[in-house]
């Protein structure tokens, strides 16, 4: 099997990428309890949720390591998860049925697909300029650092200033810097796992300042009865509703973009394997067709995708043990659950800072594509919103070289990019 005989030729073996998958799921276990429960607000069953979320990721994972030999992992994004379950089918918001948004994921997928098999995919990546697809990493980094200081704690909320310092009495905060110092420790010291390993010393320090009960635990295998329900359930009687069709252009502009920013990133800049990004590309866009036949919302490139990778993950088999575990996550949940917030945090941290360190690759100097970068790398974390924070800067660019007399060096396909962002825009002021 090419996932266990070309492992040297990418300098690594099967323990590392055992680990590393390991690693990711850990990470990303969250996904499982945060996107079940806000996908209860539709009316699906909880239980039925979690069978939706676990499939999903689990196929994903295993397109990525049987397809693409890559150690990225899909799972079903908080920001597509939202934007399905709050403007797609939220009454005061577009207002589908669930059947009608899984049917509008389907036909997303599908359109996805459409450019990630085609030429497009190419033209796409050769149109927008390299450091555009750079910082769109860098941003992220930044977002997900936002996503870790807010959930230690360490950043809250403030209604003066918008944001502001956290408590650093409270235990929260206290947990996760002694996580962080942990965590650092292990990544400075290069210990295998080191990731995995923090993630279970911070359940114990959580343990010891009682933030983390164990009491509760039980070995209980959810129903699939429920299920039965939301499987393979889509109602395409919105095709002929204009605002199917904006919930779908709104679908496939997300999953579009911030899979190809994530995977262009991690495949070239992070594992410095850029022929694995064309497979990753078109099975993310097969992983998103799925997503709307188990009922889940859309699949992207986790950004949680870094903690295996930095834990020197670099081919498919560590996508195929997080699969796995996804499955077997169907049995241990209430172990999953104990996992602390402050334990996952300084994770987030760290991988941000390793995205964040790519702006040194980005001419941010040069003020016709320093700008378009700068508002991508400000607004991602600001809006957060990937896809808009992205849609800000692609706009930007040929504003800029139009400005600067220079219309003719930017491409036909990045002025189309622009205008379909504008349009997004549009969209959502007239939805």
């Amino acid at each position: 099997m090419k996932l266990f005989t070309n492992l040297e030729a990418q300098k690594t073996n099967v323990r590392t990428e055992i680990m590393a998958g390991l690693t990711t799921f850990f990470a990303i276990a969250y996904i499982i309890i945060v996107n079940s429960e806000t996908l209860a607000i539709t009316g699906m069953p909880r239980t039925a949720a979690i069978f939706a979320i676990v499939f999903a990721s689990a196929v994903g994972c295993f397109i990525m390591a049987f397809y693409a030999d890559a150690p990225i992992i899909l799972v079903p994004g908080l920001g597509e998860c939202a934007l399905f379950v709050f403007t797609i089918c939220g009454k005061d918001a577009m207002g589908l049925s669930l059947g009608q948004g899984l049917a509008a994921i389907f036909i997303s997928g599908i359109l996805f697909s459409l450019i990630a098999f085609t030429k497009l995919a190419q033209i796409l990546t050769e149109a927008i300029p390299e450091d555009l697809k750079t910082i769109i990493i860098v941003g992220i980094g930044l977002f997900l650092t936002f996503v870790g200081l807010k959930n230690a704690g360490i950043v809250v909320a403030n209604p003066a200033t918008m944001v502001g310092l956290g408590d650093f009495g409270s235990v929260k905060v206290i947990v996760t810097l002694i996580n962080l110092a942990i965590a650092l420790f292990l990544f400075f010291r290069n210990v295998p796992g080191g990731f995995l390993i923090s993630l279970a010393l911070g359940t114990v320090v959580g343990m010891i300042f009682g933030i983390v009960d164990i009491s509760s635990i039980s070995f209980e295998m959810p129903s699939i009865s429920e299920y039965s329900g939301v499987f393979f359930n889509m109602d395409f009687s919105g095709l002929t509703n204009p605002t199917f069709w904006v919930a779908v252009f709104s679908l496939v502009l997300l999953v579009t973009f911030e899979n190809l920013g994530l995977m262009y990133g991690q495949t070239t800049n992070m594992i410095g394997a850029p022929e694995k990004f064309k497979n990753s590309f078109r099975g993310g866009a097969i992983s998103v067709i799925t997503c709307g036949i188990f009922g889940a919302s859309p699949t992207i490139d986790a950004i949680e995708t870094g903690a295996g990778i930095a834990a020197g993950g670099r081919t498919g088999l560590t996508a195929l043990t997080t699969g796995i575990l996804f499955l077997l996550a169907l049995l241990f949940t209430p172990i999953i659950m104990i996992i602390p917030s402050e334990a996952i945090a300084p994770i987030l941290i760290i991988i941000g800072f390793l995205m964040v360190s790519n702006i040194s690759r980005v001419d941010i100097g040069n003020f016709e594509i320093g700008f378009p970068c700068f508002l991508i790398l400000s607004a991602i974390p600001l809006t957060f919103s990937i896809v808009d924070g992205i849609a800000l800067g692609f706009i930007a660019y040929p504003l800029v070289m139009i400005f600067k007399g220079k219309a003719k060096e930017v491409k036909v396909p990045m002025y189309v990019v622009s205008l379909i962002f504008v349009l997004s825009f549009v969209l959502k002021v007239i939805a």
